[in-house]
């Protein structure tokens, strides 16, 4: 999933930022204490220069024009206010929040992923949300099943989501039908995901034709972190327990991690690091009957993969104890240091409005977060969107604690190490969940 991706982050930078993190009290300009937040008598009659950081909008035309109504909406209820923006990258995202940190000038709305909330909650660089009515329960009325958890930490919402992008398993109902399975009825338990993978796979000469299962990763870069995720959460199991402490490494962790170790290294449903080159997922092209997409596939003639194909699409979640479907997303969060936070909520209500989260999904190949857009024209245009906007209640997410950000960079190479044998699945995973006690 493109925005997923994007979203890794180096440990150097990773230190720097807490580090600066930790010394926020110290910082001046907008970064001073404004007190309780409260909303403006007079919104029409406030000035001064809101900063915006957002790495959703592209510098297409359409991302232009898409950033440019929001605005001009926000405009409409503080038309004094003028809005600064920053189209930071994924990649440097953590890189900009942190130089705005050190020199004092953290933006008053931000936008980060899946994963970030507590972290930068923990250290008081996001705002609590209670002072406008944001609670658990009255965010749960406003957003999709599954969009609620990310945004919340110790209880308090620190932000809102406003699109999800979520990671979907496809297949290809004529290579079941080709394998002697039944194509409307795709596996549901690990083990019956292996069996059909073993059935699908085609090989030559030991040489791999067709996947029985694709990973969907880059096959320079692998990363198997969200296919481990969302296999996690199918098992039972859970990055962290209750208590903020590494959980991943237990039972249902190891079923997980074994469960892929055996579709590659056991069964050769798939190599290890099998990808293509472009980055599109296998089901699509047909190298793969089983796998990962996004949630999004262009079914047109000329641009896409064409109607026949999807068609023979279909979709399903793996439920060994319970549904799972990877999904990440955008939070959109404010400074707790902004001197202007009734502009900055409401450009924040703006932003997660229906019409600005139709807009900002099309650009980034996502679905809406809010409820008021669903059965919306972006998530209606092709079968992956419609499954992933039925499935977010199964949502298994990256993160949950202060140190997902630290512990994500280890979480790949430390997969590898068992998928690769060079290291036992068990032994694999508690040696990262003993450096996640660390940290």
């Amino acid at each position: 999933m493109r925005s997923a991706a994007r979203t890794r982050r180096g440990a150097a930078a990773l230190a720097a930022l807490f580090g600066l993190l930790g010394g926020l009290t110290g910082c001046a300009d907008r970064t001073a204490p404004p007190g309780r937040f409260t909303t403006d008598a007079d919104p029409s009659e406030v000035t001064g220069t809101l900063h915006f950081m957002t790495p959703g909008y592209p510098t297409s035309p359409e991302g232009k024009a898409a950033l440019n109504k929001v605005i001009d909406t926000f405009h409409e209820t503080y038309p004094k206010v003028k809005v600064e923006t920053d189209l930071a990258s994924w990649a440097h995202l953590n890189e900009k929040v942190a130089t705005s940190i050190a020199s004092g000038d953290m933006p008053d709305v931000m936008v980060t992923g899946v994963g970030w909330i507590p972290p930068f909650a923990d250290k008081g660089a996001f705002a609590d949300l209670s002072s406008f009515g944001l609670t658990p329960k009255t965010l749960a009325e406003q957003v999709r099943p599954g969009f609620v958890r990310p945004a919340v930490y110790d209880g308090k919402v620190y932000g809102v989501m406003n699109i999800g992008g979520a990671k979907v398993i496809a297949y290809r109902k004529s290579m079941f039908e080709q394998a002697g399975l039944d194509p409307n009825r795709p596996p549901t338990s690990l083990a019956e995901l292996r069996s059909y993978a073993k059935k699908l796979t085609v090989r030559k000469n030991s040489r791999l034709v067709r996947s029985g299962f694709d990973f969907w990763v880059n096959p320079t870069t692998h990363q198997y972190t969200q296919d481990y995720l969302t296999f996690l959460k199918a098992s039972g199991g859970s990055v962290y327990d209750k208590g903020g402490e590494a959980a991943f490494d237990d039972a249902q962790g190891v079923r997980a991690l074994k469960a892929m170790d055996g579709l590659m290294n056991t069964d050769g449903s798939q190599d290890y690091g099998t990808g293509q080159t472009d980055g599109s997922p296998m089901v699509l092209s047909g190298r793969a009957a089983m796998g990962f997409m996004g949630a999004y596939v262009d079914c047109g003639a000329k641009t896409g993969v064409g109607q026949k194909v999807c068609d023979d699409l279909g979709f399903f979640n793996i439920t060994d104890a319970e549904p799972s479907m990877f999904l990440g997303g955008q939070i959109v969060s404010l400074s707790s240091r902004t001197h202007l936070p009734g502009a900055a909520y409401q450009l924040l209500k703006v932003l997660t409005s229906p019409e600005a989260e139709q807009d900002l999904a099309k650009l980034n190949l996502a679905i809406p977060a809010a409820k008021a857009a669903a059965g919306s024209a972006v998530e209606t245009s092709n079968p992956a969107s419609v499954f992933a906007a039925k499935s977010t209640a199964d949502a298994a997410y990256a993160g949950g604690a202060p140190n997902w950000l630290d512990l994500q960079d280890s979480f790949a190479p430390t997969l590898d190490e068992a998928l690769l044998r060079r290291r036992s699945v068990r032994d694999a995973l508690h040696s990262l969940a003993v450096k996640a006690g660390a940290m």
